[in-house]
């Protein structure tokens, strides 16, 4: 499923047009990134968690040239948790 499809669906179940659904989804992920960007975590009961993932620096081997080590820095990723209303249904 595309985002198109996604505001394609929540406009004809809202009833709502589809650049108002189309509004709303954007302001929902903005709202998202910022959170995620800010250090907080995001729970959307029945959902899941959006939170922000800590991976520690490490060293890694270039795969052009085996040989040679690269260091990889440390970096924040995004990740999520499914909650259990999800995990249900998708089982």
């Amino acid at each position: 499923m595309t985002k198109q499809d996604l505001v394609n669906h929540a406009a004809s179940a809202a009833g709502v047009t589809k650049k108002d659904a189309q509004a709303v989804l954007d302001a929902v992920l903005e709202a998202i990134t910022k959170s995620l960007k800010s250090g907080k975590n995001v729970t959307v009961t029945g959902f899941g968690t959006f939170r922000v993932s800590k991976r520690a620096a490490r060293t890694g081997v270039n795969p052009r040239n085996p040989s040679q080590k690269i260091k990889i820095p440390a970096m924040k990723l995004p990740a999520f948790k499914a909650g259990k209303s999800l995990k249900d249904a998708v089982r």
